[in-house]
């Protein structure tokens, strides 16, 4: 019988496996939005097993394992590496038509070679299997980077982090580029004024800028960001729950930031001032730069309050917001626009109803200057699957251009995620073979259509980062 994991998975019509495997199938990596630790890629970080790799960190599986009625000492407590991968073998049978079914035998089938449906029955073999390649050289961080044809990473980092990780990584180059990318949402995070004032603390350490007032924060970040440009840095990312584009004057927002300084709360009013000044000045540094900036908006976090207190964020009690994003959106925009300060910019939505609206905010403010200036991102987080990807690609289609489109991220933290692309690719191949063999599109414009697949897989990446 043949592997569920086979060439052809999810490939539908003869249209789609020509495309895949004509064209997607063998182009490089640029993934240019992950959550990768740039120390373990520095040090070649060989893994003890398993189950560190697989289901540490990865707020995808717990959640699927909490539903399965998983007690936490198997996902985040104490058990044994065994034990932990033993619940999530019996976990996978459940997760049908959940897209970590998917992501699971992609992962075996590529990294480790093994098309065997994990289950109860088959894990100790599985395990044993994945343990004894991970103790090899090949199946170190750097190895395994370069056995799904990365070649360009691009890892997220706050403004105060040294990038010693991306030197070393520069010295002792192994085949692929790590570019750090600038992440400066602590850096208007004043809804906390003690954790923020040590944040400011630390800013002012690593720039040499002592910094009391809104100018001060300004020069001591542009400092960090030319740091950064120096680094390789050629964008930046921002996760929000909304755009802000309140007006405000550089009197209030010094006013505002002098408040929280001194350790008082900011009211709801100063905040949206507030993020609104930061969101601006961010965007104009990045244009001075040349960069591209990535706006993800709308997710809602720690939202299980005793969850969060007794494992932190990031662990798998975030969700998806459900606010109205276009008036900010445009606002914030325009007033780039009109002072003719509005970089490359790629806007990804979390919620499924913003599709359209995010595709025609960034239709509505593209000039010409560049193929794809503003975009529509891919599917993100909670929508990187099938249906998803889908219904981002066909809202592209239909209001823009899915031509232009820079493709697929893993927005990860696992060294295992990478099959993720193949995934798009096969996706994207088969919306486009699916067109095809209904006469949508013209069998006798083929090459256009291939050169248009491998486009999306890595070439508008390439030329859109200028990496």
């Amino acid at each position: 019988m043949e592997p569920f994991i086979n060439k052809d998975f999810m490939l539908r019509s003869d249209a789609a496996r020509e495309l895949y495997h004509q064209s997607a199938e063998g182009m490089p990596i640029i993934d240019y939005h992950c959550h990768l630790n740039p120390q373990m890629i520095a040090e070649n970080y060989k893994f003890a097993d398993i189950t560190e790799i697989w289901l540490g960190g990865d707020h995808y599986k717990w959640r699927a394992m909490r539903g399965n009625g998983v007690p936490e000492e198997y996902i985040t407590g104490n058990r044994s590496s065994w034990e932990k991968f033993q619940k999530w073998a019996e976990t996978v049978p459940y997760t049908l038509r959940n897209p970590l079914y998917h992501w699971t035998h992609l992962e075996l089938s590529r990294a480790f070679g093994i098309d065997k449906i994990l289950k109860p029955e088959t894990a100790r073999e599985i395990y044993e299997e994945c343990n004894a390649k991970l103790a090899t050289e090949e199946f170190r961080a750097q190895g395994l980077i370069r056995k799904f044809n990365v070649s360009v990473v691009c890892t997220t980092d706050d403004p105060v982090d040294d990038l010693r990780w991306h030197k070393q990584i520069a010295e002792h180059p192994f085949g692929t580029k790590v570019i750090p990318a600038w992440r400066p949402d602590k850096a208007m995070a004043i809804e906390n004024p003690a954790a923020y004032k040590a944040y400011i603390e630390k800013l002012a350490e690593v720039s040499g800028v002592e910094i009391r007032s809104f100018d001060d924060l300004l020069q001591a970040l542009q400092v960090r960001h030319d740091f950064f440009a120096s680094m390789g840095s050629k964008l930046s990312d921002h996760g929000l729950e909304n755009f802000y584009a309140d007006d405000y004057t550089q009197a209030e927002v010094d006013a505002i930031f002098r408040k929280v300084l001194d350790g008082k709360t900011p009211d709801e009013k100063e905040l949206g001032k507030f993020r609104s000044a930061m969101l601006y000045e961010f965007a104009v540094m990045d244009y001075a730069s040349g960069w591209a900036q990535q706006f993800h908006v709308g997710a809602i976090r720690n939202n299980n309050t005793r969850m969060f207190k007794a494992l932190g964020p990031d662990t798998g009690y975030d969700a998806i917001h459900d606010l109205n994003v276009a008036a900010a959106g445009h606002k914030m925009l325009d007033r780039l626009a009109r002072e003719d300060k509005l970089t490359k910019t790629i806007l990804y939505n979390l919620n499924p109803k913003d599709n359209e609206v995010l595709a025609t905010m960034a239709y509505t403010f593209n000039d010409g200057t560049v193929p794809g200036k503003m975009q529509l991102g891919s599917g993100w987080w909670f929508l990187d699957q099938e249906d998803g990807m889908r219904k981002q690609m066909n809202a592209l289609s239909a209001l823009g251009l899915l031509s232009r489109f820079v493709g697929m991220l893993t927005d990860s933290r696992s060294f295992l995620s990478y099959p993720r692309h193949e995934y798009f690719r096969r996706i994207l191949c088969n919306l486009l073979g699916e067109d095809i063999e209904a006469g949508k599109l013209p069998r006798s414009e083929m090459a256009q259509i291939h050169q248009m697949v491998k486009d999306i897989a890595y070439n508008n990446a390439d030329r859109y980062f200028g990496f």
